[in-house]
């Protein structure tokens, strides 16, 4: 329990996993179980030294020091789950342990079957295809808007998802990704009602809003809007470690949460690790904190001031909401004339010492976190101003290679016939033609350029220029 003074009032923030770690390495115990490096002992000198030997003594795993289980959920693990759900506005909420990926990958192991028909967006992240391939169903291509001169895509449609559903009466569910990873905004209500009407359930894979539900300032969640299930990436933007993850399953959900359950514990490791599963505790218990609070809407005040000073800006450029859609203000995408924003991004590091999120062909992605100050935004601006008004030039080699897959997939077999079929692996040269054999996603943003079962065409080879080789069917 940790006590945080405000205006002379008491609050009381608990974060079970976090106390039961911290009683057990203020108790230790003879340890004879894993892990094998006991508590740091038995591990290279130099990483001990590196991470500290607090962080390796309590590095262990659920059944000991009174921590609970993960599966099913017990103790310390199962309070801090049921924290979680209250604080997101969930029925249930599960810790996963290798990223929203788990979760993507149980909601498609529990919920579909082979040949069922699956209406997702074409920017969906490669572990909903993934989950397509170990159940077998098969996705029904929602094509979103196209930013063109941004080189990304943008909002999906509430009209598109209900022709689709029109069209496909065997569709068994919507799966929207949502923010898209440069933070546009779809209209999930609107999406929530149709796939009401029509009866299927809605899934978000919300992996990059997770702070949406701490700050009126920012998009309504999907758990509030009507979703039946939600993935948050904590790790992302929440403060949690890497790797961790939430998935939330709604009040009035029409899933089975039970084969939910059932599925994530076939996927996740039997040795999960209190470090991950306590910094999910961690990460929610700060975000309902007045610390996290104020440390949001600093994140919120330092993007608008990023995007302002931008508007001062003669030839960098910022993506605003001008033209029918919503974004998350946190995430800045921007460009700059006359540079690729590979180009933009390999300036920001080599010359300034800056690392952003990703970039694409024409911008990159900036990300407003809680733990950025306004001096960090404060010259993030002034090198950016002094590249305004600089005269780089672009690299060939980057203007000819893309990097955000705006293609529509010519389907020719399903994903899991085509996963599993006999393939041969043949130079790029000569793949025009064929059908790929794997999935070929370049993360971030993990959007596929090839999954398995696509035709091969002219129009992938500028996406895979890193690439000498591809997987096909023989």
């Amino acid at each position: 329990m940790t006590n945080v003074t405000k205006n002379d009032k008491t609050i009381k923030i608990k974060a079970p996993i976090v106390e039961a770690l911290k009683k057990a390495y203020e108790n230790p115990t003879y340890q004879f179980h894993i892990p094998g490096h006991t508590k740091g002992n038995g591990t290279l000198p130099e990483f001990k030294k590196l991470i500290g030997a607090k962080a390796l003594t309590v590095d262990t795993t659920d059944e000991f020091d009174n921590l609970g289980t993960l599966h099913p959920a017990t103790g310390p693990i199962k309070e801090a789950q049921e924290l979680a759900a209250k604080a997101f506005g969930a029925k249930k909420t599960f810790f996963l342990l290798n990223g929203s990926t788990a979760g993507n990958l149980a909601i498609a192991m529990s919920l579909t079957q082979k040949g069922q028909k699956i209406i997702t967006n074409r920017n969906c992240h490669r572990s909903v295809l993934t989950g397509m391939i170990i159940s077998g169903a098969e996705p029904l291509w929602l094509i979103p808007n196209r930013f063109v001169e941004w080189g990304i895509w943008g909002n999906v449609t509430p009209e598109s998802v209900e022709q689709m559903l029109k069209m496909h009466d065997d569709a068994s569910m919507v799966w929207i990704t949502n923010p898209t990873y440069e933070g546009v905004v779809s209209d999930i209500k609107s999406i929530s009602i149709i796939c009401k009407k029509y009866k299927v359930p809605l899934i978000v894979d919300e992996a990059h809003a997770c702070l949406w539900n701490f700050n009126s300032h920012l998009p309504t969640p999907a758990l509030q809007l009507g979703a039946d299930a939600v993935v948050h990436s904590l790790h992302k933007t929440g403060g949690s470690m890497s790797q961790s993850s939430m998935l939330h399953i709604a009040e009035n959900s029409m899933i089975d949460v039970d084969a939910v359950e059932k599925a994530l514990k076939l996927l996740h490791t039997t040795s999960p690790s209190l470090m991950l599963l306590g910094s999910l505790d961690a990460a929610r218990a700060n975000l309902e904190s007045p610390r996290g609070k104020k440390q949001l809407e600093r994140a919120i005040a330092n993007a608008k001031f990023l995007r302002r000073e931008i508007d001062k800006m003669e030839h960098i450029h910022h993506l605003k909401p001008d033209f029918g859609y919503k974004t998350d203000i946190t995430k800045v995408f921007i460009r700059a004339d006359g540079l690729s924003g590979k180009r933009l991004e390999s300036i920001l590091e080599i010359d300034f010492n800056i690392e952003v999120e990703s970039a694409s062909d024409a911008g990159l992605l900036i990300l407003s976190n809680l733990g950025n100050t306004r001096a960090d935004m404060q010259y993030l601006v002034k090198c950016l101003q002094t590249i305004d008004k600089s005269h780089y030039s672009d690299i060939c080699h980057l203007e000819n290679k893309k990097h955000m897959p705006m293609l529509t997939p010519i389907i020719k077999m399903s994903l899991r016939d085509a996963f599993y079929s006999p393939k041969e692996t043949i130079p790029k040269s000569q793949a025009i033609g064929r059908i790929s054999g794997e999935v070929i996603a370049e993360c971030p943003p993990g959007i596929a350029v090839l999954l398995p079962g696509e035709l091969i065409t002219k129009e992938h080879m500028p996406y895979l220029v890193d690439y000498d080789f591809i997987e096909v069917i023989k």
